[in-house]
């Protein structure tokens, strides 16, 4: 196959499978942190009480180092759906989103940020937007954390059958869904965004280089995990809870204050930021390698 002649434009082919490609990697590599960061948000005791390793690997923490290991992969073939299409959402419906912005509203962000700021808050703005349409995923990434931390609500029944029975519960949480990734999506291309503009000083977001793109997404990054942390707890809780219970998002504000305190709104957060700069850069660094890859083929 030879190289396909440059349009000045990534083809959606191209961005498809240079994010899908990407989100495949990330899963493989980081499936297991992302297990103990709902593990750690899902535990509803002191972790002195009832000892890390046992919140962490569950019935196999005094099982084999290897054994210890494969435990933090349930729920791979989940993750996998849920990862891949959300990957080749947020890396090719944040542009679709940012181009709508700049062609409808950019007089109307410009006349009220300036020139400059008016950019960076199209991206920001372009961001928060897909973090909302992402509520279109959430089956997957209920049925995913489900299988990471409460697997027993399977109780042997295949993805057709869950499907079929349990219908829109699958949409349990989708209000805090939308919530967190509302000012989520918004900080994490925002402060991206701003670093590169204001930090580095790179104009055209689209030329920035490895190095730059580096910089940009752990800062894009930290920044929307903490920003996003409390609201994810909530969401995490009523997703993992069974099937059949339904469990509102107030009673499980209230029962988190009252049982644990304002604190645990932040419960897995360290981990999710230790693995957050590598996750995102190598996410991101993947796909912006990829996509003008394939971008000459298709």
């Amino acid at each position: 196959m030879s190289p396909a002649p440059s349009s000045g434009k990534d083809s959606a082919a191209a961005r498809i499978l240079g994010s899908g490609t990407s989100g495949i990697a990330e899963l493989f590599i980081f499936h297991p942190v992302d297990t103990v960061a709902k593990r750690l948000m899902s535990n509803k005791t002191k972790v002195s009480q009832t000892g890390l390793s046992t919140v962490i690997f569950r019935e196999h923490a005094n099982a084999a180092l290897s054994r210890k290991f494969l435990s933090l992969f349930p729920g791979l073939g989940y993750a996998a759906g849920y990862k891949v299409a959300q990957r080749v959402y947020k890396f090719g419906g944040q542009p679709w989103f940012r181009d709508l912005i700049d062609k409808h509203f950019k007089t109307e962000f410009t006349n009220t940020f300036g020139e400059r700021k008016g950019k960076l808050m199209m991206q920001a703005a372009a961001g928060s937007l897909t973090g909302i349409g992402e509520v279109v995923l959430l089956p997957l990434d209920v049925l995913k954390i489900k299988r990471q931390v409460n697997p027993e609500a399977f109780r042997g029944r295949g993805f057709a059958r869950i499907l079929a029975e349990e219908g829109t519960a699958l949409y349990r949480g989708w209000g805090w869904t939308m919530a967190r990734n509302a000012p989520g999506s918004f900080a994490l291309f925002g402060a991206s965004a701003f670093t590169k503009d204001y930090v580095l000083g790179v104009e055209d977001y689209a030329k920035a280089t490895w190095g730059q793109n580096f910089v940009a997404s752990v800062a894009g990054a930290v920044a929307s995990i903490t920003v996003a942390a409390p609201l994810d707890v909530v969401k995490t809780r009523i997703q993992q809870a069974n099937f059949e219970k339904k469990v509102s998002g107030v009673t499980v504000v209230r029962d988190l204050v009252r049982n644990e305190g304002a604190g645990a709104f932040f419960k897995g957060l360290t981990p999710k930021i230790l693995v957050v700069g590598p996750k995102l850069v190598f996410s991101y660094t993947l796909a912006q390698s990829l996509i003008p890859l394939f971008s000459q083929y298709v």
